[in-house]
């Protein structure tokens, strides 16, 4: 096979002759009209000046202005007062001066810059504009307004076709309702939706939003937010991983890390899922929920199924409510019932339906319990019907109170006095100044006051109708020394602030 290199060559150059005809683009001159044309060969051989209702058109796109420069060999101009650019039939752009470059189209606006669309107008003082790519941008400050919406930032980018803004520095969106201040912003002005890649606040009457990340429906005032999410109000705060919240019906939910802070009573509740009823002035937790009551000396910390906080606003009071499963643990304090409630006014905690409560070594059960407090430390406990308090008697037995209803009184934590009304029933293990044991009371009266010194009962006022007696302890097999209705239930009992999660 034979190999003629300067056939190749010539190839070579008939290819490189024809690459600048057919691999340029062909480029479109702009076309004008004008009611007065100048030359002036001072600012160059190929410059027309244009006067009066002058018209530029370059493909599709038409330009208006009072006078101009054109610049024929570089196919550009220059254009001064009343700059109207009719973009296409939904954008059109007005300024005080243009330059164009028609091969690039590509246009420069400055002065009293506005872009219009059906949706919204974009007002600036210096404006680029890409017409093939149908995008334009602003560098130094620009304001949008919609229907409802101003919105200002130093920098913005416009796609055109997609009806979406990029906002960066110092953006802030005011609606009749809130203002949103963010660093970095996506904004449709067709959907009207806003989104947020940057710490983001959302301020008005009702609240206050703040996140990193989200989105937010300014027509619909529909938002999710996540990356740090916190709404809150006057009255509570409330975080979460991420935040939903929709402004006309003032419900918000959160899920995965929710933190509910009242700010005025020192409460927080946490959980993993939450909503909250603004209207209602309510917000319920589930999933791992805690109820955490902090103050100085010690802090009670709740768990249940589901935890409420409900604020009673003709009131001014506030109430958490605690159902199914509930626990409760603090170093004092104790307990567990189907359903508890705290009353924020008068420091009051409610256990209903099963409940029991254990202080120091006393076990405490009734139909109903209400502990009483001063925010810091136990006044007193009101047992109600079926009322029973045990303490353990090491080796022996169990020392027990039984009636309709006790009234237990409290000195620094500590139980000192317990008032029993109605059936009362005790048996209590009497010892002499040794400690030796001495023997076992019985007795049965209509009305008791018991009194207690650390944990040594002191003393036994029977106040009417009193049978008691002292029994040698060997007097009295182990299955008589338990009230009827008796139950020991330390099992159940919370060991610690994590315990309150294992309902026994």
């Amino acid at each position: 096979m034979n190999v003629r290199p300067f056939s190749g060559f010539l190839f070579f150059a008939a290819l490189m002759w024809l690459v600048p005809v057919y691999g340029q683009e062909e480029r479109t001159p702009i076309d004008w009209e004008a009611g007065t044309i100048e030359f002036d060969r001072r600012i160059g051989e190929d410059v027309r000046r244009l006067i009066d209702d002058v018209v530029f058109t370059h493909e599709d796109t038409r330009m208006y202005c009072d006078s101009a420069y054109l610049y024929s060999e570089a196919n550009s101009l220059r254009a001064y007062g009343n700059i109207f650019i009719h973009v296409s039939d939904t954008v059109s752009i007005y300024g005080n001066e243009l330059y164009y470059d028609g091969d690039r189209r590509w246009a420069e606006l400055t002065g009293d810059v506005r872009m219009v669309d059906p949706q919204m107008t974009l007002y600036t003082d210096y404006l680029e504009y890409d017409l093939d790519l149908n995008t334009a941008n602003y560098i130094d400050g620009g304001r949008i307004v919609d229907a409802e919406n101003e919105l200002t930032s130093v920098w913005g980018f416009y796609y055109a076709d997609d009806k979406e803004f990029f906002f960066r520095d110092e953006v802030t969106l005011v609606n009749p309702e809130y203002t949103m201040e963010s660093d970095t912003l996506k904004y449709n002005t067709q959907s009207e939706v806003a989104y947020f890649f940057g710490p983001t606040t959302i301020v008005s009457e009702e609240n206050t939003i703040f996140c990193r990340n989200g989105w937010y429906d300014t027509r619909q005032d529909l938002a999710r937010f996540s990356k740090d999410a916190f709404f809150t109000n006057q009255e509570q705060s409330m975080t979460g991983d991420s935040v939903f919240y929709d402004r006309n019906r003032g419900y918000g939910r959160a899920t995965s890390n929710v933190l509910i802070r009242d700010s005025i009573e020192d409460v927080m509740i946490t959980g993993h899922f939450a909503e909250h009823f603004e209207n209602d002035g309510m917000s319920v937790v589930t999933q791992e929920a805690v109820l955490t009551v902090i103050t100085d000396n010690d802090s009670l910390f709740m768990h249940a199924d589901t935890l409420k906080s409900v604020y009673a606003e003709e009131r001014d009071e506030r109430y958490f409510y605690a159902h199914h499963h509930a626990r409760f643990f603090s170093n004092d304090l104790q307990g567990l019932s189907d359903s508890i409630v705290y009353s924020v006014p008068d420091s009051l905690i409610y256990l209903y339906h099963s409940p029991v409560l254990w202080s120091d070594v006393y076990q405490l059960t009734a139909n109903t319990i209400e502990v009483k407090t001063d925010g810091r430390e136990m006044l007193s406990v009101a047992l109600d019907e079926a009322a029973f308090i045990i303490s353990e008697e090491e080796d022996l037995g169990y020392n027990q109170m039984k009636g309709r209803n006790m009234l237990g009184h409290f000195r620094d934590n500590e139980l000192w006095r317990v008032d029993v009304d109605g059936n009362s029933q005790t048996i209590f293990f009497i010892r002499d100044e040794d400690g030796d044991l001495v023997g076992i009371n019985k007795a049965i009266s209509s009305n008791v006051v018991i009194f207690v010194e650390g944990r040594e009962i002191t003393g036994i006022q029977f106040v009417r109708q009193p049978e008691a007696t002292l029994f040698p302890p060997e007097d009295i097999p182990q299955e008589d020394r338990m009230l009827q209705n008796f139950q020991w239930q330390a099992d159940r009992r919370p060991r610690d602030k994590w315990d309150i999660f294992e309902w026994r």
